[in-house]
């Protein structure tokens, strides 16, 4: 049985890829000092970070891939880390140059005069914000489980919690790692398929954030811009409730975005549901469609009971001249996949609900595609 070149060791572990940067960590420069010898091949992997959070699973991924070859016996595998340098070169091959230059006003599409790849017209990803206008009405879970249900069609998705200081989705998403950072570059925690940034991973437990305008848009501006997304399919945006800065401040840095209003059927989360998309309208963001939640219950009985009225949603696309995309019903089993980080379309797919949340994602991936982004956008504007 023949022995394989130090040549063959290396192209066997360009398809392993780092598991948080996506990339073959030999393109990465991630591989040295392999060496055969009686059928044992030792290397160095050097990871970006000291106390990589998926150490083990690089060291699983380049023993799986090089034991497949034929006349390996073994393998000895040592880790070593990056220098600065090294990082650097990481960073800019993965994110560019981080330098700009800050301005007091940022243009459409930059923050603080750095540019928002995905923001631009050449950019494959599609932004859409989450709103709601008020609270309660089961926004966060709904972005969650939507994100969910597209990475599970085989879309690359990332959240960004934009809801400063009401963020859940670390939790509803179930992460258990904080982001990771390399010269300045951040990456973001993923589960499920779905990346996310959230505040809640830089704040103590229990801590409130207190910020005014100006720490809410500098969270915004890293969340754009430092953040490696690794151009997804959809960014999707969690809103905050109301009307205030970081809608503003969104609809600067992201012109391209569509908006998708969450309601529920009863009529005063309609009115002030409302209140979001006049705002998106003001600020020449389309209107995409409503997502009607809660919408009813299914008792033992099998008897739906709505509890929170009816007609609420379709009232309101009526209104504003756009699709009811969807209607949830209300399920213990939506609320516990939020709490314990196991959202329903992940662990329940086959569910009323998960099949609902499939539903709607196809339909916003395929008959919402974005060259017919711009035609509703004049027809809403």
């Amino acid at each position: 049985m023949s022995t394989p070149t130090t040549d063959q060791i290396i192209e066997a572990l360009r398809p392993v890829e780092d598991p948080e940067l996506h990339r073959s960590i030999v393109d990465l420069g991630m591989v040295r000092d392999v060496e055969v010898k009686g059928g044992v091949v030792s290397l160095t992997v050097v990871l970006t970070i000291a106390g990589c959070p998926l150490r083990n699973e690089i060291q699983n991924r380049v023993g799986t891939a090089l034991r497949a070859l034929d006349g390996v016996k073994d393998v000895a595998l040592n880790f070593g880390v990056m220098n600065d340098e090294e990082r650097a070169k990481v960073r800019e091959m993965l994110h560019g140059n981080p330098g700009a230059t800050a301005g007091s006003q940022p243009a459409q599409g930059h923050a603080s005069g750095r540019e928002i790849s995905f923001a631009q017209p050449g950019s494959k990803t599609r932004p859409i914000l989450v709103s709601s206008g008020k609270g309660g009405v089961g926004k966060s879970s709904v972005t969650t489980n939507l994100a969910v249900a597209l990475a599970a069609q085989g879309y690359k998705v990332g959240i960004v919690d934009a809801d400063i200081y009401g963020y859940s989705i670390p939790r509803m998403l179930g992460t258990d790692r904080d982001p990771v950072v390399i010269d300045n570059m951040l990456l973001p925690p993923e589960q499920w398929g779905v990346r996310c940034i959230s505040i809640g991973y830089f704040v103590p437990e229990g801590q409130a954030v207190v910020w005014r305008g100006p720490m809410l848009h500098k969270a915004l501006e890293q969340f754009l811009t430092d953040v490696y997304w690794d151009e997804p399919d959809f960014l999707l945006i969690d809103m905050p409730p109301g009307t205030g800065d970081i809608a503003l401040s969104l609809s600067q840095y992201l012109p391209r975005a569509e908006v998708i209003v969450v309601t529920t059927p009863q009529e005063a989360a309609q009115k002030v549901a409302k209140l979001s998309a006049a705002m998106a309208t003001k600020v020449n963001l389309p209107v995409r469609g409503i997502i009607e939640n809660m919408s009813w219950f299914t008792g033992d009985d099998g008897v739906r009971y709505e509890l929170f009225g009816s007609g609420g949603g379709q009232s309101l696309a009526d209104e504003l001249n756009v699709p009811l995309l969807a209607q949830i019903p209300l399920m213990s089993a939506l609320r516990e996949g939020g709490d314990d980080g196991r959202p329903i379309t992940a662990v329940a797919p086959d569910s009323e609900i998960g099949q609902i949340f499939a539903a709607l994602a196809k339909r916003i991936a395929e008959e919402m595609k974005p060259k017919k982004i711009f035609s509703a956008a004049l027809k809403v504007n």
